[in-house]
């Protein structure tokens, strides 16, 4: 190493360690650092002792009253546990005596997937929604000398049968807690909470009970990644819409509304829990992300108040929803529901922003409702392309022709503006280009709006097939499962970018996408001028660049998703292809120069539209843009004569 290079480091050493000594903080800086570290320091600790302290406290309690023959729920907490299931043909709910509630749910007629096990041996003829510990639900009653937890209860059960329980805990004489239960014969189950003779344990005003539900949120889908876009946990507000916390991020929100309902929602299932008399403003509403290799995607937790009668003449009414994300199911819960309100609970199933969301709840669905009945999955995303396909065909004409129209004219174009070559002319050059297309009656705009146009439905689309259950499990072609992603190559560790897998349908999508750009740069490099001809060489490595941008976002997705957009693509390109072929160029010019003809005869025909605005815009333009140059051409002639 010479000594110039030796040099150089130590001088980039010293800049470096120059600047890092500049960026240090102050003394005082630090002193103030250290003070507010000190600080957080003294009152986290503070928190967590109380914290402590109130736990040991608690547990202190629970330890004398287990002991205690003659305390509140002395042989509630000292029972047999023991599990009541309820079932019917669409759900089946274990209920255990320790808490009263739900500890595992089965949605049965959709396949569970084993998610160990990628080729799918080992799936489950039913999906468990949950069990064990991966749900809690914790009723809380504070009363004048303590707290009742329903979770540290075992109840008694009575009048079991497959659709109803009743669980009770007995407080003392003429003193008990009940839990009613009764499933539906579809996927709701009604609870009612009520205390008989315990209306004396509790202060005057007290109306309210807290609740805490807690649920680790299963993955049930192949793709981990692809599934937690569309795991939340959403609540529906009491005079207004749904929201949603952070599906990406942890987030911890507290509400400022009533809530009708709160529900713990992965990508084709919820839990869903619904108050008939709301929750409370200030419920604390938390959703964590989980790591991949837990198979769990995301822990939530919602803590709410509902309203609690004490004298126990009216008791409190709850109704679970245990069941598959589908829109139209989801809108009959509504009538299926005994609290009269309006849940629209259907808004589990995300069809997009306002304008994609109309597209695919007044015309998406039908078709698909339509379509399905008769035909198969994979036939279903076909036909509602070759459909869309034609409902637009007029607009991509339209487009198309415009294009075919600034390409005959070329020529023209370059003979009209060879002589602003100049970058100061550019303006004159646009005018130019402008003076000529307004001579045949060309729009260069009209074939750009109506392709804009598509666009809402290839968005619509985006948000649709993700959360169409009915693609759940469904094969078609090499794909066994158009709701997830379809491997010709995995492996067991993720890739960056990559993930572990690379999904066939995804690679389709992408050189579908790469002839389709090809062709569009054709047509587009067709009928460029001067400086966009260049322009166009220098943005086609961008446009070619796209799929490779595209395989890297879409490989994770859901097969039916990058299959109806590989089928789009390649029918758009096929349809851009014909129509080149089928257009005859001269006879079209032929048009054109009659039109010409026919606007010079008739002076008064000027055209008028969108075009027409541009036009004079542009005039008006080069108009102030001249003004300025007079105006800067005076100003140095006033300069030299001073």
């Amino acid at each position: 190493m010479d000594k110039k290079t030796i040099t150089g480091f130590v001088l980039i050493a010293l800049i470096l360690f120059g600047f890092a000594w500049w960026q240090q903080p102050s003394a005082e800086q630090k002193a103030k650092q250290r003070a507010e570290f000190v600080k957080d320091s003294i009152a986290a600790a503070k928190k967590a002792q109380t914290a402590k302290l109130a736990a040991e406290k608690q547990a202190q309690q629970k330890e004398a009253a287990a002991v205690d023959t003659t305390a509140l729920f002395y042989s509630a907490l000292n029972g047999k546990t023991q599990d009541i299931t309820l079932k019917n043909n669409k759900v089946e709910l274990t209920l255990s005596s320790k808490g009263g509630v739900v500890k595992k749910a089965v949605i049965k007629n959709y396949v569970g997937h084993n998610i160990a096990v990628k080729d799918g041996s080992k799936d489950q003829k039913d999906v468990t929604l949950f069990s064990g510990d991966d749900q809690s639900l914790n009723f809380m009653l504070a009363t004048k000398n303590s707290n009742i937890e329903t979770k540290d209860l075992v109840f008694t059960p009575s009048n079991v049968t497959d659709s109803t329980v009743t669980f009770t805990a007995a407080a003392g004489k003429g003193k008990m807690l009940t839990l009613n239960y009764t499933l539906s014969d579809g996927y709701l189950l009604r609870m009612s909470l009520q205390t008989t003779g315990m209306n004396g344990l509790f202060a005057p005003n007290y109306n309210q009970m807290d609740i805490n539900w807690q649920d680790r949120c299963r993955q049930q889908e192949r793709g981990f990644t692809f599934e937690n876009r569309y795991a939340t946990l959403t609540y529906k507000k009491h005079d207004g819409g749904t929201d949603y916390l952070s599906e990406t991020a942890e987030k911890e929100e507290t509400t400022e509304d009533p809530m009708d309902w709160v529900a713990f929602k992965n990508q084709f299932f919820s839990a869903v829990m619904i108050s008939k008399d709301n929750f409370s403003t200030g419920a604390k509403l938390k959703s964590t992300p989980l790591e991949k290799s837990s198979h769990y995607l995301k822990h939530y937790e919602a803590n709410m108040k509902a309203g609690f009668d004490p004298t126990g003449k009216r008791p409190s009414e709850f109704e679970f929803y245990f069941g598959p994300n589908d829109f139209r199911l989801l809108q009959s819960v509504e009538k299926q529901s005994h609290f009269g309100k309006e849940l629209d609970m259907e808004r589990l199933v995300y069809l997009g922003w306002p304008l994609f969301r109309i597209i695919n709840r007044w015309f998406t669905l039908y078709v698909f409702d339509w379509l399905r009945q008769v035909f198969p999955m994979g036939v279903v995303l076909i036909l509602i392309t070759l459909l869309l396909k034609l409902i637009t065909f007029p607009m991509v004409k339209k487009s198309y022709m415009s294009s075919a129209k600034m390409r005959v004219l070329k020529p023209k174009l370059d003979e009209a503006t060879k002589q602003f070559n100049k970058p100061e002319e550019q303006m004159q050059k646009q005018q130019a280009m402008m003076q000529k297309y307004a001579e045949y009656g060309v729009s260069p705009l009209s074939g750009c709006l109506p392709m804009l146009i598509q666009m809402p439905i290839w968005i619509a689309m985006f948000n649709f097939v993700p959360n169409a259950i009915q693609l759940r499990g469904q094969s078609f072609l090499w794909m066994d499962d158009l709701s997830t992603y379809d491997p010709i190559f995995s492996w067991g560790h993720d890739v960056w970018l990559v993930g572990d897998h690379i999904s066939l349908t995804c690679i389709l999508f992408c050189g579908a996408n790469l002839l389709y750009t090809w062709f569009t740069m054709q047509q587009q490099k067709d009928q460029m001028v001067g400086q966009q001809a260049d322009q166009m060489k220098m943005m086609q490595w961008m446009m070619f660049a796209m799929p490779l941008f595209f395989f890297f976002m879409f490989n994770d997705y859901s097969s039916g998703l990058n299959f109806y957009y590989f089928i789009s693509l390649f029918f758009s390109a096929a349809i851009m292809w014909t129509l080149r072929k089928t257009t005859n160029e001269e006879k079209l010019l032929a048009i054109l120069e009659a039109h010409r003809e026919e606007r010079k005869n008739n002076p008064s025909n000027k055209g008028g539209g969108l075009f027409a605005r541009l036009q004079a815009l542009q005039e008006m333009q080069q108009q102030q843009q001249e003004e300025l140059r007079r105006k800067q051409e005076a100003l140095n002639n006033k300069k030299k004569s001073l």
